[in-house]
């Protein structure tokens, strides 16, 4: 798939109408699963998931570039995966902002969702920290920008994650 410049920089970020919905909502109790990245088990089953989290990216007003069946892919290979499917939705004028502070920040946007099944059937969201990612790329003048992202995105996950 080839993407624009413009779609590759694009992130996460709120109509001014929604924003008073999400600074309403907490972010999911989350388990980090590994340097930078928070992981949250779904009360849903896979496609439930995937669905919960299409609509509150949607419901959010934020953009939904696309879904990534990497099972499938794998099979294309002739390689046996497990249910996995990377989400990518945001907003280009926050992502925007993060890459006029470092252009190289641009790897982490636009924001991703992994959404897995293990071999017993339990469904997990997994995502970037985005305080991580603020320090991997030295940003530290978008506190505002990286505390949107990360509520809007422990939102997105937690409404994918609630049966």
């Amino acid at each position: 798939m080839i993407r624009t410049p413009l779609l590759a920089a694009a992130t996460l970020l709120m109509p001014a109408p929604l924003l008073a919905q999400t600074a309403e909502a907490q972010p999911p109790a989350r388990t980090a699963s590994g340097q930078g990245v928070l992981k949250l088990q779904s009360a849903n089953d896979f496609d439930t998931t995937l669905a919960k989290i299409k609509a509150d990216v949607a419901a959010k007003g934020v953009m939904w570039f696309g879904a990534i069946d990497q099972q499938a892919l794998a099979k294309g290979a002739g390689i046996t995966l497990r249910r996995s499917t990377l989400v990518e939705f945001g907003n280009p004028p926050l992502g925007i902002q993060f890459l006029t502070a470092n252009p190289i920040a641009g790897l982490a946007w636009p924001v991703r969702m992994l959404v897995t099944e293990d071999a017993d059937g339990s469904v997990w969201i997994a995502w970037n920290d985005f305080a991580f990612t603020a320090k991997r790329y030295g940003i530290t003048n978008r506190d505002a920008q990286f505390k949107m992202a990360t509520e809007v995105s422990g939102s997105v996950a937690k409404a994918g994650a609630t049966k």
